[in-house]
């Protein structure tokens, strides 16, 4: 959420894949981001645990033009049992049009469970908060930015809905709001259907209304396999985006006390 971009002089491939290993290496993990959707959920990484959410390659086609996204990047560091760490970025190559490769929608952001609920496998809705800086882009926008989000996540036998709602301070210094709702189908079936929507303004410069559909493959409690496709109308004109990737957690706690 609130992508910001803007021209720049070329950074050789080598250099920015060095940018985007150092950066998620800066952190032990959209804005918002829970795969494949563009809000999250009320749960944060076990404590002592890293999830690392994947995209390998997606593709965005947007006015007759393609762009390539990927690697996509998001780690979430568990540093309590209420609390996590987070580190996000995406490497965009231009595939229809000469341009950079660029590192965008970078951040880095803390979320916290600030009512445990249905998804900490207590009663009630779950609800959290995420909140930090969107960090400068390489080949995009070299400024800063604010992010702060509230969540609420409920969970039924039939499924479950997250809705968020967010307000930034875009690098380009715009006011932005986002609403947004997930509804998911049943954790226990292996593979669940999802969607998305959501409504989006950055003040001053574009209104966007996005849907998704998809399914999330739950091949063991630790790692999930998530396909969707998305169409956005952003300012009239639309836009389509295909995304897959992989969910997986780390449990640090366990590789020390193997270690030992």
């Amino acid at each position: 959420m609130c992508r910001s971009r803007s021209g720049s002089k070329s950074l050789h491939p080598k250099s920015l894949i060095a940018a985007s290993v150092l950066c998620l290496a800066m952190s032990s993990q959209p804005g918002l981001a829970y795969r494949p959707f563009d809000g999250t959920d009320a749960a944060v990484a076990k404590e002592g645990d890293i999830e690392i959410e994947f995209q390998p390659a997606g593709a965005l086609r947007e006015q007759g033009r393609t762009t390539l996204i990927g690697p996509a990047t998001r780690l979430n560091y568990g540093l309590t049992k209420e609390w996590e760490a987070v580190l996000e970025g995406n490497v965009e190559t231009p595939l229809s049009f000469s341009g950079p490769t660029s590192l965008s929608a970078t951040g880095a952001f803390l979320k916290g469970v600030l009512r445990p609920g249905s998804l900490q496998d207590q009663s009630g809705v779950s609800i959290a908060t995420e909140f930090g800086a969107l960090l400068p882009e390489v080949n995009g926008d070299p400024r800063w930015g604010l992010s702060l989000a509230g969540i609420v996540s409920q969970r039924w036998d039939w499924g479950a809905v997250h809705l968020n709602v967010a307000t930034a301070l875009t690098r380009e210094h715009r006011g932005d709001v986002f609403i947004g709702t997930i509804v998911e189908g049943p954790s226990k079936w292996t593979v669940r259907p999802v969607a998305e929507v959501f409504y989006e303004n950055e003040f001053g410069k574009s209104t966007t209304v996005s849907g998704l559909v998809g399914l999330i493959w739950q091949v063991r409690e630790d790692v999930a396999v998530d396909f969707a496709l998305r169409h956005a109308v952003t300012n009239g004109h639309g836009l389509n985006e295909v995304r897959a990737g992989i969910s997986f957690a780390l449990s640090t706690s366990r590789s020390l006390s193997m270690k030992r």
